[in-house]
């Protein structure tokens, strides 16, 4: 029976992951979501347009690299019900309906631009995604390892796969390095001008508070989905580390040279440090008085993100970017609508396991 179970368990992570991805494909090929009207195209014609010649080898790679994901977890769920070549050719038709549609869609948009060359690339991107799929399925070493493991620190059930991938969605938002450790308020530090010293900013028991109920929600989750409770430390450890060094190599990648490390200020640190303590206070505490210790923690941050800070952008912080691409504006409204949803996502989860 053991088997089953965790080949059950292992095709709900990965349909709940490929539909996360879906939606973060949606988001970021259709936000602002505004503006929406009939300008006079036709899809067919858009199909059959010449190639943009003013369509980079960049605009390509993002476009596929973005599709890939996509591809790939779309054909690991199909892995599981049919063979190799029925599940590439079926992840490419996925990848080419979702991207067909996003063009399609996007007609309606003003700020955004249909193209034959999008919806190329896009495939292009699912086809070698499905192709990795296939090609993983025979890592058996890999995959045993990996279910051994997550067999032996987490609880099975359809919750605790919706939890997992809660916990997936949220490193996701995280890695943006333009929000600061564990928070979810951009950074706009204006652009500075070479040997000018900006004043330092007064400190803001808010953002710190936050800072310290984003890590008890994690905290939380963490722990519902814990066989045993006393892992919560490493586990905690090992997030926020992996987390921090992909906060690093975006800012490498991605921001101006002096503001590397901005995602690191008194806020972040002071409210790691409370949000700590009272996780070791919570640790202890009965698994139910957990759930109730989880979801008061979501709804005093939800409350506090939305009725107490001040209204932050995802282009307030485009001034400590050094590339200017429309991505990185989608990107960073992605990371703040995760932030914002992730305490009600939470909270539904709580109410799921209450009698698990």
């Amino acid at each position: 029976m053991k088997g089953p179970s965790i080949t059950e368990t292992r095709m709900r992570l990965r349909a709940w992951l490929a539909i996360g991805y879906t939606l973060f494909i949606v988001y970021g090929s259709l936000s602002p979501f505004s503006g929406w009207r009939e300008q006079g195209l036709d899809f067919i014609e858009v199909l059959r347009a010449p190639f943009q010649l003013t369509y980079t080898a960049f605009d390509a790679v993002i476009n596929l690299l973005s599709y890939l994901p996509f591809g790939l977890l779309v054909g690991l769920v199909l892995r599981e019900r049919f063979g190799a070549l029925a599940s590439v050719i079926l992840g490419l038709c996925a990848g080419m309906a979702l991207s067909a549609s996003m063009e399609y869609l996007q007609m309606y948009l003003p700020t955004r631009t249909s193209s034959n060359l999008d919806l190329l690339a896009n495939s292009a991107g699912a086809l070698l995604g499905a192709l990795l799929a296939v090609s993983m399925v025979s890592w058996t070493w890999l995959f045993s390892r990996l279910t051994r493991w997550r067999s032996d620190l987490f609880l099975h059930g359809h919750e605790m796969d919706f939890g997992l991938a809660l916990l997936a969605l949220w490193m996701f938002g995280q890695i943006n390095p333009s929000l600061p450790m564990l928070g979810n308020v951009f950074i706009s530090e204006v652009a500075r001008q070479p040997f000018v010293t900006l004043p330092p900013a007064p400190f803001n028991g808010w953002e710190s508070s936050a800072v310290t109920l984003n890590l008890l929600m994690l905290g939380a989750l963490i722990l519902t989905l814990l066989h045993d409770p006393r892992n919560i430390f490493t586990m905690l450890l090992v997030i926020l580390s992996v987390v921090a060094l992909a906060k690093f190599i975006t800012a490498a990648l991605l921001l101006k040279s002096w503001a590397l490390l901005l995602w690191i200020n008194s806020e972040a640190i002071l409210g790691m440090l409370l949000g700590i303590l009272l996780l070791i206070a919570a640790s202890r505490l009965p698994r139910r008085v957990t759930f109730g210790f989880g979801a008061a923690a979501a709804v005093c941050y939800f409350a506090i993100v939305n009725f107490i800070f001040d209204d932050n952008t995802p282009s307030a912080a485009m001034s400590i970017y050094h590339w200017h691409y429309g991505h990185l504006l989608n990107y960073n409204g992605l990371a703040q609508t995760i932030t914002l949803v992730f305490p009600l996502l939470l909270i539904f989860q709580l109410w799921r396991i209450r009698k698990v």
